[in-house]
C-alpha cells in the first residue's frame, strides 16, 4: 500500500502529465520518428535513422517546447479551463501556478541545451519556436481566425526541425504536410464550437462568437472538401502503399463527421466531431508505417 505521501506525489505527477499532455507529446514523438523513417529519410537504413543523435535530440527538443507551450496555454486558460473542462481543471489545480512557471523554463532551457548539440542554427529554431507559442498563448488565442491559423502552424512546426534537417524537397511531403495542416485547422475550430460557453464568459474572441455558427460550419465544411484534394493527390498520384487504407477511412470518416456537423449544437456533440478528427490524427500517425512496410521489414532484417 501507497503511504498518504507518495498518493499526494503520484497525483501531483498526474497532475503535471495532465498540464503537459503527455499523451499527446508522446504521440508526437512517434509521428517524428515514423516520418523520418518512413518519408524523410526512406533511403536510409532504419538503424542509422532511429539511432542519429541529432535527431533524438530535435525530437526531445520538440517535445520539451511543447510541453512547455502546453503548460504556458494552461496558465493563459486557467479561468477557461474551470468552465469547459472543469474535471481535467481539478486534476490541474493540484499543481501550483508558481510550480507550472517553473517548469516551463525549465523545458525550454533543456530544448534550447538539446538543440545546441544538433547545431546554433537549430537553437535558433527552437527560440522562435517557444517564442512563438508565449505570444500565441498570450496574444493571438484570443483573435478569431488568426488564433486558429497560429495554432495549426505551430501543432506541424516541429515536425519542420526534421524536415530541414533531412533536407527532403519531394512534393509528396508537402501534400502530407497540407492534409495534416487541413485537419488541425478543423480540429481548432471544432474545439471553438465545443467550448463557446467558457470564451464567451472570458470575452475570447474566437470565430463561433464572432461570425456566429452557422458561420463556423460553413467554414468547416469548406476545410473538409479542401482536405478531399490532398486525399486524392496521395492516393492517386503519389506512392503511399498501404496506407491509401487509411485516406479511404478519412475519407469516409470526414464524410461522416460533415453530415453529423450540420446536425450538431450540443457540446458533447461537437466534443464527439473534435475526437473524431483526433481519431484521425492519431491513425494517420501509425499508418505511415503502411506506406512501404515490405522494404522496411528487409530494411531491418
Amino acid at each position: 500500500m501507497l503511504s498518504r505521501k507518495q498518493k499526494h506525489v503520484l497525483l501531483k505527477f498526474f497532475s503535471m502529465f495532465s498540464v503537459v499532455r503527455g499523451y499527446n507529446i508522446l504521440i508526437i514523438v512517434i509521428a517524428q520518428y515514423l516520418t523520418s523513417v518512413f518519408i524523410l529519410a526512406h533511403d536510409k537504413p532504419v538503424g542509422e535513422v532511429v539511432f542519429d543523435l541529432n535527431l533524438l535530440c530535435l525530437v526531445l527538443a520538440s517535445a520539451s517546447s511543447i510541453a512547455g507551450g502546453y503548460i504556458i496555454n494552461n496558465f493563459y486558460d486557467y479561468e477557461k479551463d474551470l468552465i469547459n473542462r472543469p474535471q481535467k481543471s481539478m486534476l490541474d489545480r493540484l499543481v501550483s501556478q508558481n510550480t507550472k512557471l517553473s517548469f516551463y523554463f525549465v523545458l525550454n532551457f533543456i530544448a534550447a541545451i538539446l538543440a545546441s548539440y544538433v547545431s546554433f542554427r537549430a537553437v535558433i529554431f527552437f527560440s522562435l519556436y517557444i517564442f512563438a507559442i508565449w505570444f500565441y498563448s498570450h496574444k493571438l488565442k484570443k483573435l478569431p481566425i488568426i488564433g486558429n491559423l497560429t495554432s495549426a502552424v505551430l501543432t506541424i512546426t516541429p515536425f519542420f526541425a526534421v524536415f530541414i534537417y533531412y533536407k527532403n524537397f519531394e512534393n509528396v511531403i508537402f501534400v502530407h504536410a497540407i492534409f495534416l495542416f487541413l485537419i488541425i485547422s478543423m480540429r481548432e475550430l471544432t474545439k471553438d464550437l465545443e467550448n463557446i460557453k467558457g470564451d464567451l464568459a472570458l470575452n475570447y474572441k474566437t470565430i463561433p462568437i464572432v461570425y456566429g455558427e452557422k458561420v463556423s460550419k460553413v467554414m468547416l465544411s469548406i476545410l473538409v472538401i479542401l482536405s478531399f484534394v490532398p486525399i486524392y493527390l496521395l492516393v492517386f498520384h503519389f506512392q503511399v502503399g498501404r496506407m491509401t487504407y487509411f485516406f479511404y477511412l478519412s475519407l469516409g470518416l470526414l464524410i461522416l463527421f460533415l453530415i453529423l456537423l450540420w446536425k450538431s449544437y450540443k457540446k458533447s456533440q461537437y466534443l464527439l466531431l473534435h475526437n473524431t478528427l483526433k481519431f484521425i490524427i492519431v491513425a494517420g500517425v501509425f499508418s505511415i508505417v503502411l506506406i512501404d512496410i515490405d522494404l522496411v521489414l528487409n530494411r531491418i532484417l
